[in-house]
């Protein structure tokens, strides 16, 4: 294996570890070759890419390129890049995505809430909110100290 494969593959191993840690079933999937299908499935309705390059810029470029591409081959609304930051923790890495891609996702995630907060009981919804608001802390996906 080459060292920069290496490298890729220790990046998408640590990035389904820490997801899996924080209640994510986040796994590798196969390589499917051209009809690629990403690198980190078990994330509906999104595919990720996962990108460990020196520049961010090739990353984030590349790596969005290819979600885009993928989502669709994977049958997932949604992509995502997930570029490593040199010398930080897996959960301080970043999750790029398009700016369309942010705004379906808002768009989505408010008619959700709007829903939750119309058909639930409001002590179920404050909840919700209170949970939500707790895991966004700076605590959320901390990773263990090893």
């Amino acid at each position: 294996m080459s060292a920069a494969k290496a490298k890729g593959t220790r990046w998408e191993t640590a990035l389904a570890k820490f997801l899996t840690g924080v209640g994510i079933a986040a796994y590798r999937p196969a390589q499917a070759g051209f009809k690629d299908t990403g690198d980190l499935h078990g994330l509906d309705p999104w595919v990720g890419q996962a990108k460990d390059y020196r520049s961010w810029e090739s990353a984030i470029r590349e790596g969005l390129d290819g979600a885009e591409k993928q989502k669709i081959h994977a049958g997932q609304l949604y992509g995502v890049a997930f570029v490593k930051r040199a010398r930080r923790s897996t959960g301080a890495g970043y999750a790029v995505t398009t700016v369309a891609t942010w705004a379906r996702v808002l768009i989505r995630l408010r008619r959700a809430e709007e829903l939750l907060r119309d058909h639930v009981p409001i002590a179920v919804y404050d909840a919700h909110v209170r949970q939500a608001e707790a895991e966004a802390g700076e605590e959320f996906g901390k990773e263990p100290k090893e």
